[in-house]
């Protein structure tokens, strides 16, 4: 191969530099994604209508909420385009630190402004806030996609080299972990603190909210520019001769004819949606059938041990065994979980046991399933000829809304046919109660876990040994084709 094309290896503080800046970037857009996607449906049924008339606040509410469910859906469709977007950008800069120099200071004056009401105008004019609602709502969430999907389909462009990869991936999930959960922690203290600063008051209000709002954005402009700034995009051969993503049209062909990139694609949706299906109702379990609903927060305190604890491990186990069998092996173990929650749903050691083996393999199944999406990209470039990498990496996130917008339904569907609704209690729940929701809790999203992973052994073929095959494949055409033009 020539030297001159080959991609040479950064020096070692520089690669730990550009690993530290780019693990910061995840940090900020976790919390970032929480609060938007979690917290903000808080802010608006407890404090966004307070100073408005109830009747009037409760129409508000329903249109809002609505909103965000139908935004969600449409970006299943969007967010492939948005990766198109992304894929042909031509910047000095690169193809994706601008999105993420964008991504760190727009959402987060968005994410103030439908924090405080945009700006008080709740309290003045409702009808006008609500149409100028939806335009800023819709703006924050295209252009925080942006940057999530910049975000991740930068990974192939920082390497080639499949380890490497699985590092950067390890750690922005770490990050993630921290800064998604680290928000379940501090929401009600600072929101309350800030409030009762403001007001006198102990409480959430909307004072307190828009204090939060700020300190979130600003965290999330310091750790999008921490990549934007702190990391550089690799121009080996594989991206500086490679064909451009070309229009939509021409990206939605190629994801088609990427065989592998579909199997992934699959088995992760199959885990993705029983895993929700069960994260969903789990406060059902505590309140109705333990009839312990105080030790919920047990079920928020496991997967953060259990995260903080398996993702810094997983490129140490990578080096030893590869991805292929970490994914089975998080398979058996979550498997073996939904046995345990099966065989007594009565126990709370048995629950907690169960949660733990639950949540354990989660962070490793999902960083395998990026990867898989992550090392298709050459695959597809050896198919087609056109290198797409914000496409292909655009679908992982498309694939956790559509499981997103499933829970809701599934939730609400769980909740009603088991009695699991209004004043009802643990002591209400018959056995035909338990059974039904054993059915849709435990047993159908089990089977859902079970076909995701014969799906991924019977169809999923690329792993790190086929991606450096891929890889020389690649270099070596490219390398040929350079010789005969000259």
């Amino acid at each position: 191969m020539n030297k001159s094309t080959a991609q040479q290896p950064n020096p070692p503080a520089r690669n730990t530099g550009r690993r530290i800046a780019y693990a910061i970037g995840n940090l900020g857009q976790a919390a970032f994604y929480n609060t938007m996607s979690t917290f903000f449906i808080t802010y608006v049924t407890t404090a966004l209508f307070i100073n408005v008339d109830p009747a009037l606040a409760a129409r508000m509410i329903a249109i809002i909420t609505g909103l965000v469910v139908v935004i969600r859906i449409a970006e299943i469709f969007l967010d492939p385009l948005l990766g198109n977007l992304v894929d042909n950008t031509n910047t000095k800069w690169g193809r994706f630190r601008p999105w993420q120099f964008i991504g760190g200071i727009v959402p987060g004056i968005l994410l103030v402004m439908v924090f405080t009401g945009l700006f008080g105008l709740v309290n003045v004019n409702t009808t006008v806030f609500m149409v100028l609602f939806v335009i800023v709502f819709i703006l924050l969430d295209v252009i925080y996609s942006l940057r999530d999907i910049s975000y991740w389909g930068m990974i192939p462009a920082i390497s080639s080299d499949s380890h490497e990869r699985g590092v950067y991936t390890a750690l922005g999930t770490f990050t993630g972990s921290i800064g998604y959960n680290g928000v379940t922690v501090i929401v009600v203290p600072i929101v309350s603190w800030f409030t009762w600063k403001f007001t006198g008051q102990w409480v959430q209000g909307q004072s307190g909210w828009a204090a939060f709002a700020v300190i979130i954005a600003v965290l999330g402009l310091i750790t999008a520019w921490s990549v934007a700034f702190g990391t550089r995009e690799n121009q080996d051969q594989l991206r500086a001769k490679a064909q451009k993503g070309g229009n939509p049209i021409e990206a939605f062909k190629a994801i088609a004819r990427n065989d592998q990139l579909l199997w992934v694609a699959l088995s992760y949706l199959l885990y993705s949606v029983a895993n929700v299906a069960t994260t969903g109702v789990l406060f059902y379990q505590f309140k109705y059938v333990l009839g312990m609903p105080d030790s919920f927060s047990i079920a928020g305190i496991i997967p953060i041990i259990t995260g903080l604890i398996t993702t810094p491990l997983y490129p140490v186990l990578n080096r030893f065994i590869p991805r292929r069998w970490l994914y089975v092996a998080g398979m058996v173990i979550m498997i073996a979980g939904y046995t345990l929650f099966i065989i007594n749903p009565m126990s709370l050691p048995t629950v907690i046991a169960a949660l733990i083996l639950f949540y354990l393999p989660g962070q490793t199944i999902q960083m395998t399933a990026i990867l898989g999406m992550t090392d298709s990209i050459e695959y597809g470039q050896l198919k087609t000829g056109h290198r797409n990498e914000a496409v292909t990496l655009s679908v992982r996130p498309m694939l956790d809304k559509i499981a997103g917008a499933l829970s809701n339904g599934i939730v609400g569907f769980v909740a009603v046919a088991a009695g699991m609704v209004g004043s009802a209690t643990a002591a209400d729940m018959t056995a035909a109660n338990i059974r039904t929701f054993k059915t849709c809790a435990y047993y159908l999203p089990l089977a859902g876990i079970i076909l995701s992973l014969v799906v991924y052994l019977l169809t999923v073929k690329i792993d790190e040994r086929m991606h450096e095959r891929i890889v020389e494949q690649l270099e070596e055409r490219l390398a040929n084709k350079e010789t005969d033009q000259k």
